[in-house]
């Protein structure tokens, strides 16, 4: 066994359960990671368009990255302070309350098979998105939820007699950790920032809607509490037989990109960062007054420090970004390493200057289009076209849509965005943030770490616990940027490759229906 670490130390322990897998983080008084672990999990796709996880995978991966994190740091579990839980948002799991098992799989945010849904409930749009702030779409967790319930056999039947209960990842996990090994349940709980991404609560009153609750026909028992992120009396504790040995309050809890965001120090109205992960995802603080989108953004609580001290965001979120690296590798083969991308693509002039663009619809389009029948188009393939020339298309693409969700943004808000905070596994790649800050027109400024999502659960967790004294403890960090990019095109030409990237993107909506009505004629 490793000898322990100096036991003068304190940590805050943190939990990312991100989409393709999960991390877990030990955190120290400077918010540097001091001991890191991670495991993938499996993805089913059992249709086109469904994509599924097991929650009981994830949670024995759980367990396995803090048993990994604790003893790579030589941290004995004393050591700890609180726990931070941040996760992939939308992502549903509904459990049976006596068993603790899950009735189906995960469906995972980016699953489209609730479309059915959409023209179902159209009429109801506008009220939902006055409520709600978000759009009618397979994105939220609603619709995941009314499909679960019709369809695996009993589950309706179930929910009525309270017997079953539902969770993003964040309720799943706070459930189990808190489960009690004599046979005692686990708390049902989750945050204003997960609850904020499920289009059941009211984004003004920070409840569940009943009305919207009685739309769907989901049963307000299935509904966890809502708690601030930032939560003092704690999510519940630690089971003292569980791995961890002894009970220790979990502290903190929120969604991943708000975690990005609180991590990133964007505490003030205006700051605004962006995530290249599976997909990205870019967040502006509106302040404590939630602001209604125009342009095909969302609305979002960016974090609560208390139940009366909540801070609301603006965002835009992509499906596709970073998995289109992976897409390129094991379906088409073009990569051995998703490292070599840059290189590939720094092999050859920008791609839209021959006219290929690549529009990663795999499943629709987010915002600010929002268009599930959206579907993937490379296009202006030539005898000239190489596969170096597809792998830049792919990530132009990341960075066009970027463009997309900033320009948006600044047309709600009325903020002039200076910079953007950058953080996600993609923020490693110097070719990929170079690119960004080109297209963009602004300056990138990366995070001094990738993880920034585990140190903004940390920070939430630590602060609850008293481990920092408060934010401006925090911003000391800030000064601490790993490295900016500055753009080197003209205006000119990002304009013109901005306007075929537009082009391209009108090809490519509408196509699944149109593919359906030319198939019914």
């Amino acid at each position: 066994m490793a000898s322990i670490r100096d036991s003068g130390q304190r940590y805050v322990l943190s939990i990312d359960q991100g989409t393709t897998g999960t991390r877990c983080a030990i955190i120290d008084r400077s918010g540097k990671i001091v001991s890191f672990a991670y495991l993938p999990h499996d993805q089913f796709y059992p249709h086109p368009g469904w994509v599924e996880q097991d929650p009981e995978q994830i949670w024995n991966n759980i367990r396995a990255v803090i048993r990994m994190a604790l003893y790579e740091g030589k941290i004995d579990t004393s050591r700890l302070i609180a726990i931070g839980i941040t996760n992939q948002r939308e992502t549903t799991v509904i459990w049976n309350r006596s068993t603790g098992r899950p009735i189906y799989n995960a469906i995972v945010w980016q699953d489209v098979r609730t479309q059915p849904y959409l023209k179902k409930f159209e009429e109801h749009a506008d009220f939902l998105y006055r409520r709600t702030g978000l759009p009618l779409s397979t994105y939220f967790s609603a619709t995941k939820i009314k499909w679960v319930l019709e369809n695996v056999p009993g589950a309706k039947e179930s929910a009525k007699k309270g017997e079953l209960l539902f969770g993003n990842m964040d309720s799943w996990l706070i459930w189990k950790l808190t489960t009690q090994r004599d046979g005692g349940c686990g708390v049902h709980a989750t945050d204003h920032t997960n609850a904020s991404r499920s289009l059941l609560m009211d984004i003004e009153k920070l409840r569940w809607s009943d009305e919207i609750l009685e739309l769907f026909q989901i049963p307000e028992s299935m509904m966890p509490e809502i708690y601030p992120s930032s939560f003092p009396n704690g999510f519940g504790l630690t089971d003292p037989k569980s791995d961890f040995g002894r009970s220790i309050a979990i502290t903190g809890d929120l969604g991943d990109q708000q975690a990005s965001l609180f991590g990133q120090l964007c505490f003030q109205t205006g700051d605004t960062k962006c995530t290249h992960g599976s997909g990205s995802f870019i967040l502006q603080n509106t302040g404590r007054r939630a602001i209604f989108s125009r342009n095909g953004l969302v609305t979002t609580v960016a974090f609560s420090m208390n139940k009366n001290d909540v801070w609301f965001a603006i965002e835009g979120s992509i499906a596709v970004s970073g998995s289109i690296i992976t897409w390129l590798q094991k379906n088409l083969g073009l990569l051995k390493d998703p490292k070599e991308s840059g290189k590939m693509a720094a092999s050859v002039s920008w791609s839209g200057s021959i006219g290929v663009y690549f529009v990663p619809a795999f499943a629709g389009l987010f915002a600010p289009y929002w268009d599930p029948t959206a579907r993937g188009l490379v296009i202006g393939l030539t005898h000239h076209t190489t596969s170096a020339h597809l792998i830049r298309a792919a990530l132009e693409s990341i960075c066009f849509q970027t463009v997309d969700i900033v320009r948006a943004m600044q047309k709600d808000t009325g903020v002039t965005i200076k910079s953007l905070k950058m953080d996600g596994g993609l923020s490693a790649n110097d070719y990929l943030m170079q690119l960004q800050a080109d297209i963009l027109g602004l300056n990138i400024i990366r995070s001094r770490e990738t993880e920034m999502t585990a140190i903004g659960a940390a920070y939430v967790a630590g602060l609850a616990s008293g481990f920092w004294k408060g934010t401006n403890e925090l911003t000391v960090h800030a000064s601490e940027k790993s490295s900016e990019f500055k753009p080197s095109v003209g205006h000119v030409e990002r304009e013109s490759m901005y306007n075929g990237w537009l082009r391209a993107v009108q090809r490519a909506m509408n196509w699944n229906q149109q593919f359906r009505d030319d198939t019914e004629e």
